[in-house]
C-alpha cells in the first residue's frame, strides 16, 4: 500500500484533521468570547485586571475541557467509524446539546449553590426551570461549537490525504 487512502479509508485519515480544526475553534472561540462577555459578570467591575484576564483564561480552558468530553461522548453515543464522513450532524447536535446542558447546570451550580460568580445588571436572562440563566453563555455554548464544526467539515487540499512516505515514519 503506498498511499494514506489505500492504507486508510478517506473518513479515518480525516477524523484527526476535523479534530484539531475543531479544537481550534473551540479554543479560539472561548477565549474571544469569554474576553468580550466578561462585562456581563461582577467581576469586570470588582475584580483587578489580573483576576479578570485570570478567570477569562481558567474558563477557556474548562471550556476547552467541556467542549472535548461532550464530542468524545457524542461519537461514543452517536458517532460510527466513519467520523466525520459519516454521522457528522448527529454526532454535532449531541455534542452541542450536551455542552448547552452543561452550562446550565454550570451556571445553577456556580451562580445559585456556590455564588462564585454573579451576572451584572447587563447580562441578559432566561428563567429556566425557576432559576435565571444567561443567555451570553447559552448563546456561547452554540455559536462556538456550532463554528467550530463547521470549521471541521471542511475540505481543503491541505486536509485531503497525501502519500506516505516510508522515510519519514
Amino acid at each position: 500500500m503506498s498511499t494514506l487512502t489505500e492504507a486508510l479509508p478517506l473518513p479515518a485519515a480525516q477524523w484527526h484533521s476535523a479534530l484539531r480544526r475543531y479544537l481550534a475553534v473551540i479554543a479560539t472561540g472561548n477565549l474571544v468570547w469569554e474576553f468580550f462577555h466578561m462585562p456581563l459578570y461582577t467581576i469586570w467591575r470588582e475584580g483587578t485586571p489580573g483576576k479578570i484576564v485570570f478567570a477569562a483564561l481558567h474558563c477557556t480552558g474548562g471550556d476547552i475541557l467541556v467542549a472535548l468530553a461532550s464530542l468524545m461522548v457524542g461519537l461514543l453515543l452517536v458517532g460510527n467509524g466513519a467520523w466525520p464522513a459519516g454521522r457528522f450532524r448527529a454526532v454535532a447536535a449531541f455534542t452541542i446539546v450536551l455542552g448547552v446542558s452543561y452550562t446550565i447546570f454550570s451556571e445553577w451550580l456556580n451562580i445559585v449553590r456556590r455564588a462564585a460568580w454573579a451576572y451584572s445588571d447587563l447580562m441578559p436572562v432566561v428563567s429556566l426551570w425557576g432559576f435565571e440563566v444567561g443567555l451570553s453563555p447559552l448563546l456561547q455554548w452554540i455559536v462556538v461549537p456550532s463554528a467550530a464544526f463547521w470549521w471541521a467539515r471542511r475540505v481543503t487540499r491541505f486536509t485531503l490525504p497525501r502519500p506516505l512516505n516510508p522515510g519519514n515514519g
